[in-house]
């Protein structure tokens, strides 16, 4: 196929599982062909108008908000502007489309698309969105009738979308993920710390951290860190809750906390994936592509705190075909530990579990989802 270059509008936002793999599908475009032209779309004052620029493009704001669905004062007020907001955000994404006049548009979720590729598609601008998770969202939903191809990670997708319009590509990620080696694990380990002589937890709780992951390691340290015993574990904690867990561990015997490493951010998530034995995760979208990439063997949480319970269905898909293991937020202060170490004890579980991972990767998702941009331009 030739590549040849194009001017495309990227559109989405809201949380680090929309905008990553929006830029990542950004820069294949720009691999491809760097002469390339792309304008991301977002929602003002969201992460995303500080992402984007931070990866090196230019975007665009809307004046779009979403729906809150808990009842108070502040709520309200946001609920009642949403229709005034919406309208103006139609009205400035068909500004922008006619001064950017692309050749096509890209959905990656999150109510930022919505006013962009409504206003798109009713142009005959050709468009395409990609849906991360297993349940898809309220916004690709809705737009799965106007658009001209739908993109995904998951089997079984026809239950949200029309069929003829569906192709399996896969969740784009970081290029630097890949399936860990044995180079990789001795590079992690020195990276981090840990001991070559101890099996290694990695505990990650997205970019933002876990509350819930937290109050889960500070009870297990309280309670003594049962089975703890020749395990070494990396706690990404999370940079809101970094001060709390600097003095929880400050007040800890030095001793007893000693095979404990924290860290508000792990910036080298490959070398952290290939150190552990073990990974406890939320599973959104992009983690759990990553994850199988990595081919690890990963305990999943799902967050309880999205829409249409959507980790749910992403860790489910694993869970069925023995590739994870699940522990239920509610269930996490009691078994997130306990379950960690006890798949540590089983190394043939941990191989089948790893071996059935892998199968479930689609590394070349950013390409793939390229070339259907310019199959449909």
């Amino acid at each position: 196929m030739e590549y040849k270059s194009l001017r495309v509008m990227i559109s989405g936002g809201g949380t680090g599982g929309h905008i990553f793999p929006a830029v990542s599908i950004a820069d294949k475009l720009k691999q491809l062909n760097p002469e390339t032209e792309i304008l991301f779309v977002g929602a003002e004052g969201k992460m995303e108008m500080e992402k984007v620029p931070a990866a090196g493009y230019r975007i665009v704001g809307l004046p779009i908000v979403g729906l809150q669905r808990q009842l108070n004062f502040k709520n309200i007020i946001n609920d009642l502007m949403v229709p005034f907001k919406l309208l103006a955000s139609i009205v400035k994404a068909r500004k922008t489309i006619k001064e950017f006049k692309p050749q096509i548009v890209v959905g990656v979720g999150g109510y930022a698309s919505a006013p962009l590729l409504w206003v798109a598609s009713g142009m005959g601008i050709p468009c395409l969105i990609q849906e991360q998770n297993g349940f898809a969202g309220l916004t690709n939903e809705k737009l799965g009738s106007r658009v001209s191809k739908i993109c995904v990670a998951y089997e079984g997708m026809e239950r949200f979308f029309p069929a003829d319009k569906i192709v399996m590509t896969g969740n784009p990620i970081r290029s630097i993920i890949v399936p860990c080696t044995q180079e990789m694990k001795e590079a992690g380990v020195r990276e981090y710390g840990l001991d070559p002589s101890k099996k290694h937890i990695f505990i990650v709780g997205g970019s933002l951290g876990s509350s819930r992951f937290n109050q889960s390691m500070r009870k297990w340290i309280e309670d003594g860190c049962p089975g703890g015993e020749g395990v070494d574990v990396l706690w990404q904690c999370g940079k809101y809750y970094k001060a709390g867990v600097d003095q929880f561990m400050a007040a800890q015997d030095p001793e007893k906390v000693r095979n404990i490493h924290h860290s508000d951010f792990i910036a080298k998530m490959d070398l952290a994936y290939a150190a552990a034995d073990v990974v406890i995760s939320r599973s959104g979208a992009s983690s759990v592509s990553e994850l199988c990439t990595a081919h690890k063997a990963t305990v999943f949480i799902p967050s309880p705190n999205v829409a249409e319970d959507h980790q749910t269905h992403n860790a489910m898909a694993l869970v069925r075909k023995d590739a994870a293991v699940l522990v239920k937020d509610s269930d996490a202060m009691e078994k997130m530990m306990s379950t960690a170490l006890e798949l540590l004890k089983d190394p043939e579980r941990i191989a089948s579990i790893e071996e059935n991972a892998g199968k479930m990767a689609l590394p070349d998702a950013a390409q793939k989802i390229a070339e259907e941009v310019y199959g449909l331009v």
